[in-house]
């Protein structure tokens, strides 16, 4: 059978992705690869058709525990024979999965880095093994973003199945972490799939932040009763944030390494089965969400990378359909992220190196008055657009939809002169407090005390306000025109060799500040997508299916999306399908989703609403 008619039979899907197909085919081939394909890409189904043609056994290595088992469910429900062996596997389900191994039966396996790492599932494996998946590889890269030590030694299990293709996948790979993930898993002769980054359906927004709470309740209430994760930097950030949230009427849970087990497995499944709509958690901590619509991210601290930021944000609109990034700045939290990582004693000078440098890239994301999809795009040394040619109003970006404002260069350089000046007549000895109150003019004791109301510094930016103040100076922070130093306990702001220079025209700034907040419209009801002729009735309908989606994976313990996607309800509920053939035709459905759910689905479309009940 034809890759392609696997595709239909399994999945539902006429077409493939971009490079899906190729990834595909170098499988079959025995051909070892390595996939750049961003999230919502369709990784998974690369390694998951090979394992459906019944050739043999695909093994994926997952750093990912808490995915597993929903992977597993997903591929089950396209008729994949599939399992997962894992440290959080009783005795008996893992007793049921060498039974399955060693009867043959298995088609798809996964297995966490120390589950291969262990040794003994050579002989179970070695014989029908014919691809080797390794997803998240970039975990492989001291250059990458989430480095594991445990993915440099994946190499010497995998040299013990010769004849078996390795593929590596991952969503954020820069051009230094691809030529580490290829050497580290060495893989031989490899295709070389790199996908474009972008991810047209996603709105990016960067602010400085000023007021948290009431920032992130802003994108929060433009997206009632929809899915969206919050992350902030610390457990303690993560509480405040979720009780907040909950006082204002908002159906959330926090979700952190210092809740129990229990708490958090709790919390992950309600959001997953679409009984939370937002889960706030920290930056640092992995999270297992796979849920497919997911309508909005939002962190609330500004994380280690762009590569962690486009792997987070990355998990709003993975369904396709239109979701909202907002990330809001601040230059206190790279000063964060670099004290934690100098309590890492085992940290490399060459992880070290890196970390330094994905924190000033970061900074520069996040501070830019630039297209942010441009920003990314040249992050990941892919152009922008992905045509090429001139780049031209992405028309979702804050920058773009003019929410941000960029400074004219004559007037970007003043006010960086202006902030510099303050900083430099302050000598270095005070903190940002104290030259935000010096630039607004503010006469408390201290300043009074020490003579520095009569600089001529003195209230030069009285009209800008406060928050545009502290903006620019995080600004210049990240420019490297200013820095933070410590002396004792508390931090102060010094002019650097750079700053000195711009102030004597040496030099480039930019400098921009938001001009307007986002806007507050309520994006379009789902079917204004697919039909120009939507009615109540049809949005009715396509409630009514989320409903029976709902019971039937209540019953079955599984989440809402590995049943189908939002999108596939979308379009069912726009053409109306009587038959099970016609359903066929609906993507996404696929014969084994058919067999199981299409009663139920074709009854909601004829009125009857009989919901599946659980036992």
């Amino acid at each position: 059978m034809k890759p392609e008619e696997i595709l239909k039979k399994r999945w539902g899907y006429s077409s493939f992705k971009p490079l899906q197909k190729e990834a595909v085919e170098a499988a079959f081939a025995g051909r070892d690869c390595l996939v750049v394909l961003p999230t919502g890409g369709g990784k998974s189904l690369c390694y998951q058709l090979p394992a459906a043609a019944g050739k043999g056994l695909v093994l994926v290595v997952s750093p990912l525990i808490a995915l597993m088992d929903d992977q597993v469910a997903a591929a089950r429900e396209t008729g994949l024979a599939a399992d997962a062996l894992h440290s959080n596997l009783k005795a008996g389900p893992k007793r049921e999965v060498y039974a399955n191994l060693n009867s043959g039966v298995t088609q798809l396996l996964y297995v966490s880095p120390e589950r291969l790492l262990a040794g003994d599932l050579y002989d179970a494996i070695a014989p029908r093994l014919i691809l080797a998946a390794v997803d998240e590889a970039h975990c492989v890269s001291h250059w990458g973003h989430e480095f594991r030590p445990e993915y440099r030694k994946l190499t010497e299990a995998l040299d013990l199945f010769p004849r078996a293709a390795r593929m590596a996948l991952t969503a954020t790979a820069t051009p230094a972490v691809r030529e580490d993930i290829l050497k580290q898993l060495g893989l031989r002769s490899p295709e070389v799939l790199i996908g474009h980054p972008d991810r047209p359906n996603l709105i990016y927004r960067a602010f400085p932040r000023r007021d948290q709470v009431k920032q992130v309740l802003e994108t929060v209430r433009r997206h009632p009763g929809e899915g969206g994760i919050v992350y902030a930097q610390t457990r303690k950030d993560v509480e405040r944030l979720a009780a907040k949230l909950k006082e204002e009427g908002v159906a959330c849970a926090p979700y952190h390494a210092g809740l129990g087990a229990a708490q958090r497995q709790q919390a992950q499944h309600d959001f997953v089965n679409e009984r939370l709509d937002v889960i706030v958690a920290t930056i640092a901590f992995g999270m297992g969400i796979d849920r497919s619509n997911v309508r909005y991210v939002v962190h609330a601290n500004t994380p280690r990378s762009v590569e962690h930021y486009q792997q987070e944000s990355g998990r709003a609109g993975r369904d396709g359909e239109p979701a909202e990034c907002t990330l809001l700045f601040s230059a206190a939290d790279l000063a964060m992220h670099r004290w934690l990582a100098k309590k890492d004693v085992t940290l490399s000078a060459e992880r070290a190196k890196a970390l330094e440098k994905q924190l000033r890239d970061i900074g520069r994301y996040a501070s830019a008055p630039v297209c942010r999809h441009g920003l990314l795009a040249a992050h990941f040394s892919a152009p922008y657009p992905p045509g090429g040619g001139a780049q031209a109003n992405c028309g979702a970006c804050d920058v773009c939809l003019g929410e941000t404002k960029g400074l004219p260069d004559d007037e970007a350089l003043l006010t960086a002169k202006k902030v510099l000046s303050a900083a430099w007549r302050a000598e270095g000895r005070y903190g940002t407090g104290y030259v935000v109150n010096l630039l607004l003019g503010r006469p408390g004791e201290r300043v009074a005390a020490n003579g520095h109301d009569q600089l001529r510094v003195f209230g030069l930016l009285k009209e800008a306000g406060e928050p545009a103040v502290r903006s620019w100076i995080d600004q210049l922070i990240v420019q490297d025109f200013l820095e933070v130093t410590e002396d004792g306990d508390y931090p102060l702001l010094r002019i650097t060799a750079e700053g000195r220079a711009l102030c004597q025209d040496k030099g480039t700034v930019r400098l921009g500040q938001p001009v307007q907040p986002a806007k507050g419209k309520k994006k379009p009801k789902a079917l204004k997508k697919v039909s120009a002729e939507f009615t109540e009735a049809d949005e009715a309908l396509f409630d009514r299916l989320r409903a029976v989606r709902r019971a039937l994976a209540d019953k079955a313990g599984i989440p809402p999306y590995v049943i189908c996607q939002d999108a596939t309800l979308v379009e069912i509920a726009a053409v109306k399908p009587k038959t099970p053939e016609a359903l066929l035709e609906i993507k996404g459905m696929g014969e084994k989703r058919v067999q199981k759910y299409g009663r139920f689905f074709l009854d909601a479309l004829a009125g009857k609403l009989d919901l599946p009940q659980g036992d």
